[in-house]
């Protein structure tokens, strides 16, 4: 069953000026972003203080949620663990002002900082007449120390060279610079997006930005093979229309694949509450994206670099000097 023909004729290289300089702003406009207002850290990254609270009757998540916000705790992340016990962890900002005011002078200890934290989010939680104790209150380091950040800058950039020596060895060296500026193209678009909005950027958020890069990847490939393919099975085409044939050849396998991955992505952001939203909607910027950027910018940036038929071709071997040989 086909929903979109692959002989179809879309003249997809035509607006590849528009489309490139759309990509190039997006690009420049998400670097600007990230330069000056930066991605807002989660306390995966920042740490903060970790306070379990017990209710006496059951509550949801959401309800808790609520009387944090209304209180004035924003970005709080809610953990449950049954249906009366719940994990607040608060960024180290979260209230400090108003704590030191409530501390003595001489007694501005961390111990009584998070001591006098709980009892703010307890208050906050009582708002609504329900009976809640504080089962502990301290403060907890992030997940991701500076030298985790750093050696997890380092792997990137292995992955991306490997990419390139892979994709360079199977294909051609010209397929594999345009894979990985697409790539480069779909993060920084993903993350400018939260550098925009301000969502709390956490370790769920960075798998989901792993996730988009393998798609990415994923996509361009299969567009790619396409391209060699065509390029080897026909002759006296003009590499354009080559690019053009293979992105419509491939349209329907792009279009329904990422449609099919975004439904259950939708979904997730939908159902999966606030612990999966930051996840859910980095892929759904990150497939939207990186479905777009194999039509209109990799392939632009494949077909500006001069690929041909003749890079794709076997290289004929001189065998003059083994001719000479005895």
């Amino acid at each position: 069953m086909e929903f979109f023909s692959p002989t179809s004729n879309v003249n997809f290289m035509g607006v590849r000026r528009f489309s490139v300089a759309i990509s190039l702003v997006l690009v420049l406009g998400s670097i600007l972003a990230l330069a000056t207002r930066g991605l807002n850290f989660a306390l995966d990254f920042t740490g903060g203080t970790l306070v379990e609270v017990n209710y006496d009757q059951p509550m949801e998540q959401p309800t808790v949620v609520k009387a944090l916000e209304a209180a004035g705790f924003r970005g709080a992340v809610v953990q449950r663990f049954d249906s009366s016990n719940f994990a607040i962890r608060l960024a180290p900002e979260a209230g400090a002002k108003d704590d030191a005011g409530a501390l003595d002078a001489q007694d501005t200890s961390l111990d009584s900082r998070n001591a006098a934290l709980g009892q703010r989010v307890v208050n906050a939680l009582r708002a609504d007449g329900v009976g809640v104790t504080v089962k502990r209150s301290e403060f907890v380091g992030p997940q991701v120390g500076k030298e985790l950040a750093y050696n997890g800058v380092i792997a990137v950039f292995v992955v991306l060279a490997g990419i390139m020596i892979y994709i360079a060895m199977r294909f051609e060296w010209k397929f594999a610079v345009a894979v990985v500026a697409g790539e480069m193209h779909d993060v920084i678009i993903t993350l400018g997006f939260f550098a925009v909005t301000g969502m709390d950027f956490d370790l769920t958020v960075l798998a989901a930005i792993l996730a988009v890069d393998g798609y990415s990847v994923n996509d361009k490939i299969v567009v790619f093979d396409r391209v060699r393919e065509l390029f080897r099975s026909t002759r006296g085409i003009e590499p354009t229309e080559v690019l053009n044939r293979a992105i419509n050849n491939t349209l329907g396998r792009t279009i329904m694949t990422s449609l099919t991955t975004l439904l259950t992505v939708v979904s997730l952001y939908l159902f999966g509450g606030q612990t999966l939203e930051g996840f859910s909607l980095a892929l759904i910027v990150g497939i939207v994206v990186g479905t777009l950027s194999s039509i209109f910018f990799a392939c632009p940036v494949l077909l500006k670099l001069g690929v041909t038929k003749q890079d794709l071709m076997p290289k004929a071997r001189d065998d003059s000097e083994l001719a000479r040989r005895p």
